[in-house]
């Protein structure tokens, strides 16, 4: 009578027992390092243990969880992984969560809240035990979120403020960004500067914009509202680049005189860029442009950008150690009361801005 065909392909604990020629108990005792384990000869341990080095066995997790009612799984919802922001910030979860016993479980929303809610349910039914969102501009409320808040769930999230909804909140200074920027332009001599802010429901347009007033009125810089112009509504995470190009274009078919772009973000200032080359100017002979972010491709462009750099890896690890901090008070009974974490941007100078020269 032919044997039973196994479910799985994976190396289990019977595996080991037949080859080494101990019980399945015994063998179970030693690879766990169970207590009992004390009482089994070195030499028989020792033997277990090549054995199912040899075989390729690895302790089953999934059934570790059900024992101990714990997945050690930490949700990460990025809302569009093809966004160059995204990325850093996700790297900077997976290498303070490495060190752990926690799984990160990536899913990317793909800017569908139809799809975040069911990737959501999911999690739940996973039995996560914390949840770490990267925010964007369709993340308008946290509804989405009703049913991880009713599971006693921690969540973080990166990028947006919800300290109000009472949820942990890290993202940079945006204001303290915005006047960066400006000043960087001022100090270089530029005076007339074109300012493309970003899609009106971003909360970080409006926060950038704030420090670009502060500094226009501390420096007494008059920012032209002819020269003011906003990104559309976004669409995708590259609609900031075909912003920027078709309202640098504009600007310049309209004659406008200017030695400098403010852009909102890097992929802005990266179509700005080439509305300007289409137009024959040169970055920064011609005109200067400053962006914000610090992704890759402000690196690797050229000119390459001069930006306002957000310490995305860093907020990606403050999220998952406030993730871990809140799961350990969960445990202890303790309140986790929300924080909010505003980091400093850095200035990059890159070969996109210049000294101002005078020009008829």
């Amino acid at each position: 009578m032919p044997g039973k065909k196994r479910t799985s392909n994976h190396v289990t604990l019977a595996d080991v027992a037949k080859a080494s020629g101990f019980s399945a108990s015994t063998v179970s005792i030693v690879l766990n390092e169970a207590p009992l384990s004390r009482y089994v000869a070195a030499k028989t341990k020792e033997h277990i243990r090549k054995t199912a080095q040899k075989l390729g066995y690895h302790p089953d997790a999934f059934a570790r969880s059900l024992r101990r009612r714990r997945s050690n799984t930490i949700g990460v919802m990025a809302f569009d992984l093809s966004d160059p922001f995204c990325i850093p910030i996700v790297r900077g979860v997976e290498t303070k969560l490495h060190p752990t016993s926690y799984l990160p479980l990536l899913m990317d929303a793909q800017n569908q809240r139809k799809q975040f809610e069911g990737y959501v349910e999911m999690l739940l039914e996973r039995r996560v035990e914390g949840l770490i969102v990267v925010a964007n501009w369709i993340f308008a409320d946290f509804n989405l979120l009703a049913d991880v808040e009713k599971n006693n769930v921690p969540v973080v999230v990166v990028d947006r403020d919800y300290t109000a909804r009472n949820i942990s909140s890290v993202l940079v200074d945006n204001e303290a960004g915005g006047y960066m920027a400006a000043a960087h332009l001022h100090k270089l001599g530029h005076r007339k500067i074109v300012v493309i802010r970003g899609p009106g429901e971003l909360m970080d347009s409006e926060r950038r914009w704030a420090g670009i007033q502060r500094f226009a009125q501390e420096s007494g810089l008059k920012l032209d509202a002819k020269l003011v112009r906003q990104l559309p509504d976004i669409v995708d995470p590259y609609s900031g680049f075909e912003g920027g190009l078709r309202l640098t274009t504009e600007l310049l078919q309209t004659k406008s005189k200017f030695s400098a772009i403010l852009a909102f973000d890097d992929l802005t200032a990266l179509g700005a860029v080439r509305a300007l080359r289409r137009a024959g100017l040169h970055v920064p002979e011609d005109c200067s442009v400053i962006g914000f972010d610090d992704i890759l491709p402000a690196a690797v462009s050229s000119p390459g950008i001069t930006t306002i750099r957000q310490p995305m890896e860093e907020m990606g690890a403050i999220a998952a150690t406030w993730v871990l901090k809140a799961i350990e008070e969960q445990e202890q009974g303790k309140e986790n009361k929300p924080v909010l974490r505003l980091l400093p941007p850095a200035l990059v100078e890159r070969d996109s801005t210049a000294v101002y020269k005078f020009r008829k």
